[in-house]
This record gives C-alpha cells, sequence and structure tokens, in this order.
C-alpha cells in the first residue's frame, strides 16, 4: 500500500475565510429562490469538503479558494458528492474527486465538457494532484482561467 504524503501549507479554512463564506451564503440568501439555491449548493460543496480526511480536505480547501479566485463566476456545488463548479448555464466545469473517496494513492482536479481547455485534437482533462505548492495553486489558476474564457 503506497504511503500517502500530504505536506500542505493549510491547515483547513481559516476563521475568516470561513466567516467571509457564510456572509457570502446569507447575502445569496437574501436575493430570494435562487440566490437560496446558491447558497444551498455551497454549503454543500463545503459540507463535501468537511467530510474528507484531513489530507483531502486540506487539498480540496486550497483548490476552493484558487477556483474561486481565478473563476468567480463559476457556481460552487457538488457533483456526485464532490465539490465541483458549474459554470451559468448550471453545467459543471471542473470537479475535485478526492482519493479517499475512490482509494487512490492522489486526488484529481477533473475538468469537464464545458471547460474550454481545447489544444488541438488532444488535451488533458484530468490532473493529479499529491502535495499542495506555490506552483500547484499557480498551475490550477493558469487552467481556471483558461477554462472559463
Amino acid at each position: 500500500m503506497p504511503a500517502k504524503t500530504s505536506t500542505t501549507e493549510s491547515h483547513g479554512f481559516s476563521a475568516d475565510e470561513r466567516a467571509a463564506m457564510k456572509a457570502r451564503a446569507a447575502e445569496l440568501r437574501t436575493q430570494g429562490k435562487k440566490g437560496t439555491k446558491k447558497a444551498d449548493d455551497l454549503q454543500a460543496a463545503l459540507d463535501s469538503i468537511a467530510k474528507m480526511a484531513p489530507e483531502d480536505r486540506a487539498l480540496a480547501e486550497r483548490v476552493h479558494v484558487a477556483v474561486t479566485t481565478a473563476a468567480p463566476d463559476l457556481s460552487p456545488k457538488t457533483w456526485y458528492g464532490m465539490p465541483a463548479y458549474a459554470n451559468a448555464d448550471g453545467k459543471i466545469v471542473v470537479a475535485f474527486k478526492n482519493s479517499g473517496k475512490f482509494n487512490t494513492r492522489y486526488s484529481t482536479l477533473e475538468f469537464q465538457d464545458a471547460a474550454t481547455l481545447d489544444d488541438g485534437d488532444l488535451w488533458p482533462v484530468s490532473y493529479a494532484i499529491q502535495t499542495w505548492s506555490p506552483a500547484v495553486e499557480k498551475k490550477i489558476m493558469e487552467l481556471m482561467e483558461a477554462a472559463v474564457s
């Protein structure tokens, strides 16, 4: 059985990050029915992250911050129980597949067909993530910007 190594810079969301996400969910709820659905979707995504094993949760939290920063127009939600991010049409652009859910040695960031990563006749749509680093964050930010352009 391969050893899991996860040296992340994070020990979870900071208190300020949690407060900001709760405030945003409250703002969405005040917008009426559609806002309430978005708030509920956001909460479901955060809940799915919270249920992960510590190593996966640390990665998922950093991915959440990177995705929502690089692609603020995407809406967090769950997709097959995994945190995912959808465009305005409700189509999933990207999802985080944690290693613990599928008993694999690494988590993945998986882009769906709504992502515009097209590069000729062949391009990658799934990226393995074992640890978080500034280089990983930079690559995810670049991918997200391309995916929603």
